[in-house]
């Protein structure tokens, strides 16, 4: 039986647990480094006590870039069954993480199956949540009410849950000071600010945040420190309310810690290339280090339909600068609700960034697969590059659709393959393209 609350705690009294082993052997690490990173707040792993399902993961300095999957119930598209098949399809191409971002009807019965079959740490976001839960509109909810929902779903299981806790009067100042073209875009940000100018009150998760984590360090929830400012549009990037909000994130970052809280901070939302280096560093800086997890971001506001790749570009860059969990965005992304395809499409581009960021910044092993994928390129050995590729399915399907004429190349260069013209006269072999005669 464990007598620690927290992986917080258990790692400052020197304690190394097998979630801590389990994510040093993932890692490459001794369990050791990963128990201090976890005791110093810059390695977090999300793992509620009753996720008993989970196959434990660590984001953070240090470790290779984790992604998640957003998914969920919305009253335009009521397909439970739908949900869990994109559950799957996450789970079967490798994701660590997915939220259920379900804002309609009683959602608590798909999210306790979705925690059950889940071997990836599963996201909430109970602001969503509240409304539906409690069957009340907007101004009738309390702040009791809110830390109700709160504590159901750390019960659960969920492992880690975006509180939007750093939009308070002070930001909200900053924000009305300093316009905007696209005001606020976070769904738990506009009905916190909402909540807050129809009532009057204080924002509730900032009010009582010392409630909320005495509920988190019980079922050992880490807590998501949501960005309700952030930008969403490239216009309105780095700006006081974005800026101002992140403050505030820095000080609930060290108020977690002090009650043994795992934390995630997250970040923006939409911003120009040549910003996201420097927004990386200022997190780091004013957060003390806390793992960043971050939306995109999306570097340009044109295109509807493919702001995965958007998206993965802005990802890329942010991971080599420091960030260390990426939400994957799709298709679909500003459009609609994804679909399956669309959920494959969203997570492979999300891969290939945090992949990419990983070999920058010499993640241990990173490069492992590469090399081994170069190797089989080499050789020509299609079944060992179809192994190797993030997507299997495709690579294999795109080659067989035009299939070559010798099995040395592909269909694009034939037998004018570089790489097959190089080994047959390192082999002593000379080269000929025209047939006999």
């Amino acid at each position: 039986m464990r007598n620690y609350k927290t992986q917080m705690e258990a790692a400052k009294r020197g304690i190394i647990t097998p979630q801590m082993r389990l994510v040093a052997q993932k890692e490459f690490m001794e369990p050791e480094q990963i128990r201090a990173l976890l005791a110093s707040g810059t390695v977090a792993i999300p793992c509620n006590k009753n996720h008993t399902s989970i196959s434990a993961e660590g984001i953070g300095t240090g470790l290779r870039t984790k992604i998640n999957v957003n998914l969920g119930i919305s009253g335009d598209c009521k397909n439970y069954d739908l949900e869990m098949q994109k559950a799957d399809l996450a789970l079967k191409l490798g994701a660590e993480s997915i939220m259920d971002l379900s804002n309609y009807g009683k959602t608590n019965a798909f999210r306790k199956e979705l925690i059950a079959k889940s071997t990836a740490m599963i996201g909430t976001v109970p602001m969503y949540d509240a409304i539906g839960y409690l069957e009340k509109d907007l101004l009738e909810i309390t702040a009791k009410d809110f830390l109700r929902v709160l504590h159901a779903h750390a019960k659960e299981g969920v492992d880690f849950m975006t509180i939007h806790a750093g939009i308070n009067r002070r930001t909200i100042e900053a924000f009305m000071r300093d316009k905007r073209k696209m005001n606020i875009v976070s769904r738990g940000g506009s009905l916190l600010f909402a909540w807050m100018q129809m009532t009057g009150n204080e924002n509730p998760f900032y009010e009582f945040y010392d409630q909320v984590l005495d509920i988190l360090a019980e079922y050992d929830v880490t807590i998501s420190l949501g960005d309700a400012l952030r930008p969403g549009c490239i216009d309105d990037s780095t700006d006081a309310g974005q800026i101002c909000e992140l403050i505030e994130l820095g000080n609930l970052t060290k108020r977690a810690w002090e009650k043994n809280v795992q934390v995630l901070v997250e970040g923006p939302g939409h911003m120009a290339m040549n910003e996201i280096e420097a927004n990386m560093k200022l997190q780091k800086r004013l957060c003390h280090n806390a793992p960043f997890y971050v939306l995109g971001p999306i570097v340009t506001d044109i295109a509807p339909g493919y702001d995965h790749i958007t998206s993965a570009i802005g990802g890329a860059i942010a991971a080599a600068s420091g960030a260390d969990f990426l939400c994957y965005v799709t298709p679909a992304e500003h459009l609609r609700l994804p679909n399956l395809s669309d959920v494959k499409e969203g997570l492979i581009a999300s891969q290939i960034a945090a992949h990419a960021a990983d070999i920058a910044k010499g993640i241990p092993h990173a490069r492992k697969r590469d090399n081994a994928m170069a190797k089989a390129r080499h050789k020509t050995d299609w079944n060992a590059m179809f192994d190797l590729a993030l997507d299997k399915d495709k690579a294999k399907e795109y080659f067989e659709s035009t299939p070559p004429s010798d099995q040395h190349t592909c269909s694009m260069c034939g037998k004018m393959c570089a790489v097959r013209t190089t080994n047959l006269i390192l082999d002593g072999k000379e080269v000929a393209f025209c047939p006999e005669k």
